[in-house]
């Protein structure tokens, strides 16, 4: 082995084991730098995939709320129906048919 480092002046240059090692360590470096590239655009997705996931979990909880509030709205409604039909009887209830089947009525003919 050389002890003078990689250039041997009486030889005129690299031996071939030298080149050969200068060689393979700029490969591992080339590689080394892919790799770092690689792992940088992988920290890059995970980082907007946690994002994204942060943000569709807001938005179930947003429609969580306004699906409960919609239930405890439909509730009500139901509630105040029942109420209604225990003290008014049919005649109420008569008006509300007609009123619902003719808001259908008119949908239909707007649609046509």
């Amino acid at each position: 082995m050389n002890r003078r480092g990689p250039y041997d002046p009486e030889r005129g240059g690299l031996s071939a084991s030298e080149m050969n090692a200068n060689i393979m360590e700029q490969q591992n470096n080339d590689k080394i730098d892919q790799l770092s590239d690689q792992v940088a655009l992988l920290k890059g997705l995970t980082i907007d995939i946690g994002n994204e996931v942060r943000e569709q979990n807001s938005l179930l909880d947003q429609m969580g709320d306004g699906f409960s509030s919609a239930g405890d709205l439909l509730a009500g409604s139901l509630q105040k129906i029942g109420t209604m039909l225990d003290s008014g009887g049919a005649k109420h209830m008569c008006y509300m048919v007609g009123f619902i089947v003719a808001v259908i009525v008119l949908l239909y003919m707007l649609m046509k």
